[in-house]
């Protein structure tokens, strides 16, 4: 074995562990926990509303997730819900929200900036399209599984 899976998960691992601690950081100085970070900014992006479930899956979080970070932005004034349903509303920032919202979002830029330095634009679009195309694999084959290589490999 050559170490491919070991080198590529560790380093996924340690990319996402990092990202949650600079969540984490900046998000406490809005008295914040780190998951508020990138649902504020997806929300952001919808001024019309944005349903939870759609947030979701946006953010790649399960429900339960989304509705514990919803409720904490709720009571923190940042987001409210636009529609007569609780469930079924569209979640839009509040002008206090955008505030946050475009605060945690120059911190994200910064972040981005810092973490890419050294590599040029042209390396890092190609680094976003490897990165795309590897989860968006890695998506159809947990939906799909693995072929039985062990199988063609014995036969070959």
């Amino acid at each position: 074995m050559s170490g491919k899976y070991e080198r590529f998960s560790t380093s996924i691992a340690s990319i996402s562990r990092e990202i949650q601690r600079i969540e984490r950081t900046e998000m406490a100085k809005c008295g914040l926990t780190g998951p508020c970070a990138q649902s504020l900014l997806t929300i952001g992006r919808f001024p019309e509303g944005i349903p939870a479930a759609r947030l979701a899956q946006l953010c790649e979080k399960d429900k339960a997730a989304i509705s514990r970070t919803v409720a904490e932005l709720e009571q923190a004034g940042l987001v409210r819900r636009a529609g007569a349903s609780r469930y079924r509303a569209n979640l839009q920032l509040t002008e206090a929200g955008r505030k946050v919202a475009a605060s945690i979002g120059k911190r994200a830029q910064l972040a981005v900036e810092l973490a890419g330095e050294g590599l040029s634009a042209g390396q890092l679009e190609r680094l976003y399209q490897v990165l795309d195309h590897i989860a968006q694999r890695l998506h159809t084959l947990g939906k799909t599984g693995l072929e039985p290589q062990d199988e063609q490999e014995e036969t070959t």
